[in-house]
């Protein structure tokens, strides 16, 4: 029995990256796509660089790069990019020998630990008390439904929408803990150091989106239960950015429950009615420093 050609297009999903090869006679005509025709993603990313006498030509991009999207399943998550092949217009303006085509590739990895929702990132990080000093703690921070039951399975939004967060701390047999989040920032790149850079949840608990104009941004009250916390921000995009795409990453802790919401512990939300700040716990002194600046750093 004869053997099955190689395949125009072959992927290979990699821990971090994709890896593209694209045979040159792409569709089986005997006449060969040229390297320039081809690129990978929105972001347009060009191969690497071609060797004329090989028969294929190869594109090697991170999970993230070349404007590729993240879906989240409550099995997987799936890397999903375009391969592009725009021909390059033949000396005579008059005629097309060739037509633009688009092949959709998607990478498949099963879902570990507690990450979920593309580009939110929860902090993980050990509680250190006399009662368990080496548990590790889980965090988890994830984008959730419209009626809080389940967790959202697309992370595409509309100018107008509201995104629902929802973050969580487990660990069985510790004592009783009380959730923060402490900062949530969110960039045009993975690296949430770069400009643009948008902190929308600051100085320890304050959700400083809130106090922008037409925005409902706040903490959502009461909480499920002391270990989760949810709070709504409406969404937005950097001005200029062309590329639709945010990454955001947050800063989740945790205090004793027995221990009150405090400057250095708290989730603090803007009032626009009141033009006051507004603690989810706790009284309104602790909210203070969400107008000053001068919140003391939670250690």
């Amino acid at each position: 029995r004869a053997l099955s050609p190689r395949p125009a297009v072959a992927v290979r999903c990699q821990e971090g990256q994709l890896a593209v090869t694209v045979r040159r006679d792409l569709f089986g005509t005997g006449r060969p796509v040229r390297a320039a025709e081809l690129s990978l993603g929105t972001a347009s990313c060009p191969p690497l660089s071609p060797n004329p006498a090989q028969a294929f030509v190869t594109f090697v991009a991170a999970l993230h790069e070349c404007g590729s999207t993240l879906q989240v399943t409550p099995d997987s998550l799936i890397y999903r990019t375009t391969l592009f092949y725009k021909p390059i217009p033949s000396g005579n303006p008059l005629i097309v020998r060739a037509t633009p085509a688009e092949v959709l590739i998607e990478c498949h990895y099963p879902r570990k630990s507690n990450v979920s929702s593309g580009a939110v990132h929860p902090t993980w990080a050990p509680f250190r008390s006399t009662v368990a000093a080496r548990e590790q703690l889980q965090f988890s921070l994830r984008l959730m439904d419209d009626d809080w039951s389940r967790e959202r399975l697309s992370n595409g939004f509309y100018l107008g929408d509201s995104l629902r967060f929802q973050a969580d701390v487990t660990s069985e047999g510790h004592v009783p803990l009380r959730l923060f989040v402490d900062q949530c920032v969110a960039t045009a790149t993975p690296n949430r150091s770069l400009s643009p850079r948008y902190a929308f949840i600051d100085l320890g608990g304050c959700l400083v989106d809130g106090r922008a104009e037409d925005t409902g941004s706040a903490f959502v009250s009461p909480r499920p239960r002391p270990e989760s916390l949810r709070f709504l921000v409406d969404a937005f995009k950097f001005a200029g950015d062309t590329g639709n795409l945010l990454y955001i990453s947050c800063h989740l802790r945790v205090s004793p429950l027995a221990q009150a919401p405090n400057p250095w512990n708290k989730a603090c939300s803007f009032s626009k009615a009141s033009g006051l700040w507004a603690p989810l716990e706790g009284t309104a002194a602790i909210c203070s420093c969400c107008d000053t600046g001068s919140c003391p750093s939670p250690g």
